[in-house]
């Protein structure tokens, strides 16, 4: 059987048929006893194409060089034929590893379209405050984009994005990589196929986790929503678009309470300095210690653009760690973003979702609850159980994925294919679902702030 042939999980819930009340079974004991591949999840028009998909890469950061690995992986669907980064060690990375000739290196988005055309599409994964103009200016000389979220800080540039992808007729995938997961897919066609009847209501919860938070939201360059985009943009624009992607339904009106709690300067322990590295007497016990996460732990260095060879990382780590917002006390930093927040969606089929995003966990992973008028389902990002109330039966599914759920080369493979082939609907998320995410996120951003039940306006 053909890797490109696409199992659903109706189909492979027919095809074990014979499985009984009670009795639970794996995605990968599945595949074995099917004799399929455990990673089987690609469109059914995925074809293969006449010559790769050429791509500048706009942005060489951790994300947009996680995307412009899979050129590496995948040479006969996709090439890297130019980059741009302020950061030069970024640029010559990028470069080397996917062998882009010097005078399609740039220091900057706007010298990539001082040049004729190059390629078929670009990668935007440019800071956040920096999508919307290599966006607009890519669609206006005829590229089609992959741009990582969020779209755009304000809703008005989500809105202006929309309206040149349309009267541009390119392709503008938007990088809402849940919908990519096994999980995820599982999960929709669940749904879709009625298997827990009619929907009636979702919680889902995002367990940023502590380090996470600490590192990206408190320290990191999403820790203050003025000078970035409020969280609930920057970090959970995939759960509203994953939610209302499960739901199948528009929104409607989103009410949000959220805030603040912790990490701020009345919380800072007695003994704590401005810097893990200044002698703080309480930094050995700190679970946000700097010099325990990227020192000792060595975990999260891509902030601090190491190089390969790894000879002289202590002394450059120890320098990050005096110089950098990464070695500051996290309780004396000018954040500003909600270490917990909670949002209440009400959709026109009249489903209702709760959404958690909590940073004060010690684990990762979406965990989601659906509700159905003829069963339920409890997952957590690796596996989920399927309980009918006819009877009490149980299917379980699980899968052990990488980062994002093993997302992110699953989204470039279809978005690719978009582009190769010229067909927009190959995406999972097109621009306008991914806009209608971002209002939801806008709305609940407002409604905390202002304390209202805010309407979404499509």
């Amino acid at each position: 059987m053909s890797l490109r042939q696409f199992i659903s999980a109706r189909r492979l819930l027919r095809a074990l048929g014979s499985v009984k009340s009670g009795i639970e079974y794996s995605w990968t004991e599945a595949a074995r006893l099917l004799g399929l591949h455990e990673d089987l999840y690609t469109h059914p028009l995925h074809r293969d194409l006449t010559r790769p998909v050429t791509v500048v890469l706009i942005g060489a950061g951790h994300r947009g060089s996680i995307y412009a690995d899979f050129a590496d992986k995948n040479p006969k669907e996709m090439k890297i034929v130019g980059v741009a980064d302020a950061n030069p060690q970024r640029v010559q990375r990028i470069a080397n590893a996917h062998h882009v000739p010097a005078r399609h290196c740039y220091a900057n988005w706007e010298s990539v379209f001082d040049v004729p055309r190059l390629a078929d599409a670009v990668i935007v994964a440019t800071p956040d405050q920096v999508h919307t103009a290599p966006c607009l200016r890519a669609l206006a000389l005829g590229y089609d984009v992959l741009l990582e979220k969020p779209i755009a800080p304000t809703e008005v540039e989500c809105r202006q994005i929309l309206a040149a992808a349309r009267a541009s007729k390119r392709i503008v995938g938007v990088c809402h990589v849940l919908r990519y997961t096994p999980y995820f897919r599982e999960l929709k066609e669940i749904l879709d196929a009625g298997m827990i009847g009619q929907i009636i209501s979702v919680q889902h919860m995002e367990p940023i986790e502590h380090t996470h938070m600490s590192h990206s939201y408190v320290r990191g360059a999403w820790r203050n929503s003025k000078t970035a985009t409020p969280i609930i943009l920057a970090k959970s624009c995939h759960d509203t678009d994953i939610i209302r992607w499960l739901v199948g339904g528009h929104a409607q009106e989103v009410h949000c309470f959220g805030n603040l709690k912790w990490f701020k300067q009345a919380n800072a322990p007695e003994g704590s300095t401005e810097r893990c590295t200044d002698g703080c007497l309480v930094e050995g016990e700190c679970p946000y210690s700097a010099l325990q996460i990227y020192y000792r732990d060595r975990k999260r260095l891509y902030v601090f653009d190491l190089p390969d060879e790894q000879t002289n990382w202590d002394a450059l780590i120890m320098q990050g760690l005096k110089t950098t917002d990464y070695g500051r006390c996290v309780y004396r930093m000018d954040n500003d973003q909600p270490d917990h927040l909670t949002v209440n969606i009400l959709f026109h089929n009249g489903v209702t979702a709760g959404f958690s995003m909590e940073a004060f966990v010690s684990y990762e992973g979406r965990r989601t609850r659906i509700m159905g008028s003829m069963g339920d389902i409890v997952g957590n990002m690796e596996s989920f159980t399927l309980t009918t109330f006819k009877g009490g039966q149980r299917r379980s599914w699980s899968l052990k994925t990488d980062a994002h759920g093993g997302g992110d080369h699953r989204m470039v493979a279809d978005w690719v294919q978009a582009v190769g082939q010229q067909n927009p609907t190959l995406l999972s998320s097109p621009i306008e679902d991914s806009v209608e995410s971002h209002l939801m996120a806008f709305a609940a951003e407002k409604s905390r702030l202002s304390r209202t039940i805010e309407a979404v306006v499509v």
